[in-house]
């Protein structure tokens, strides 16, 4: 029997979001030996964040003609190399080291979101797109959950640059792996697509992303919402081990146990929530029902007073993973339902910019309001809110 003509493009583009995920999140994995022999303190792992998530949005702002000049395959070839690079970089150990492998991570990272949506969007058959989208970002939580089980065991017994040396062999495998595929799906690159310094630099190339979010009036709301969800998701992950140890009293084994519990919940829910988008049909509106739902999980987590239960503390947490993690693939599947196909590279990279933006302003705003505010029950709500807007703004245009 022959095998769906989708399931290759579907299982590389997993395969390459789990790899730049998991190579993403060695960093922080690796952070307190990392930190330890850089004579840094341990926080600095912050900026290194931030700094990765910078390099992303630099690409998604300059690399289209890239993209238009490799083809998909081969910029997630590109991309890989780019961050094994990093990870070579940060085997150096000091803290300039560390602050260009995260830059390299992040821009290696930025090929990921654009050609993995360009090459799903020619391959998945249209009843199953939000689901086959939502698959491949389940990669994502999967890069980093496989980063946690396996580089810190490795680190332990092997040494942190025994381990980088291993990940990057083994991302650089990856990215071989998915060479057959190239000559089908690369076939509309542009060869002579300019992509000097200043090709990448021409306003044209830098405006491509977002006048790409105009060509359908859903876009640019969809993309505010996809906003709002990743403030929720980036709050939730940078800051629930620490609001349990500080604000409940749990210790650090068990929050952990917690923080995993809701990383899991968010990778089932990926796959649930794309696969009932598909059924109903109507993803957008899925979309704000779920937004709606997130948010009141939101406001409930911060209106949890001392002393609650643990089980009620990891039961909220589950909720909240399921219902604020589990928008990615569905998102990126309407954006690319909703762009034309030569547009759907440049509005993914524009929706994709405008999220990330998100995941850096969202944790650095909240953890700037917890001080201020003397304590994390109006933080929480205050990110409820900003989330019920989005979907608030969505209602008129579905």
């Amino acid at each position: 029997m022959t095998p769906a003509p989708w399931i290759a493009p579907l299982a590389a583009t997993l395969l390459m979001q789990s790899v730049a995920s998991g190579m993403g999140q060695l960093l922080p994995v690796l952070a307190p030996l990392l930190t330890a022999d850089a004579g840094i303190p341990p926080e600095s792992i912050g900026p290194l964040n931030a700094t990765g998530a910078i390099g992303t949005i630099l690409f998604l702002l300059f690399g289209g003609a890239i993209l238009a000049r490799l083809g998909p395959v081969r910029a997630l070839q590109a991309g890989t190399a780019v961050a094994a690079l990093g990870l070579l970089l940060a085997g150096f150990g000091t803290l300039p080291a560390l602050l260009g492998a995260a830059l390299l991570l992040g821009i290696g990272y930025g090929p990921t979101p654009p050609a993995g949506s360009r090459i799903l969007a020619a391959t998945a058959p249209a009843r199953h797109r939000s689901l086959i989208f939502s698959i491949k970002q389940a990669g994502a939580p999967a890069g980093g959950v496989l980063a946690g089980l396996l580089a810190a065991p490795a680190a332990a017994a092997f040494g942190w640059p025994a381990t980088l040396a291993l990940a990057v062999a083994l991302a650089l495998l990856c990215a071989l792996a998915i060479q057959p595929l190239r000559a089908a799906l690369d076939v509309e690159r542009d060869g002579a697509r300019g992509v000097s310094p200043r090709a990448l630099l021409a306003r044209a190339n830098l405006a491509a992303p977002f006048a790409a979010l105009r060509v359908d009036p859903l876009l640019l709301p969809l993309t505010v919402l996809g906003l709002g969800f990743a403030v929720a998701q980036g709050c939730l992950f940078a800051f629930c081990v620490t609001w349990l140890v500080e604000a409940h009293g749990m210790g650090l084994v068990a929050a952990g146990s917690v923080f995993a519990a809701m990383q899991g919940a968010g990778i089932v829910a990926r796959i649930a929530l794309g696969w009932l988008a598909d059924r109903t049909g109507r993803a957008a509106r899925n979309l704000v029902v779920q937004a709606f739902a997130a948010a009141g999980m939101l406001a409930l987590l911060g209106l949890l007073p001392a002393g609650t239960p643990a089980w009620v503390l990891t039961a909220v947490a589950v909720g909240n993973g399921f219902l604020a993690a589990s928008w990615n693939g569905i998102v990126m599947a309407e954006v690319a339902r909703l762009a034309p196909p030569a547009r759907i590279q440049d509005a993914t990279s524009g929706s994709t910019l405008v999220v990330f933006c998100g995941y850096v302003l969202g944790p650095a705003l909240f953890g700037a309001l917890v001080p201020l505010l003397g304590g994390w029950g109006f933080p929480f709500l205050v990110v409820a809110v900003q989330l019920a807007v989005g979907g608030g703004l969505m209602i008129r245009r579905i």
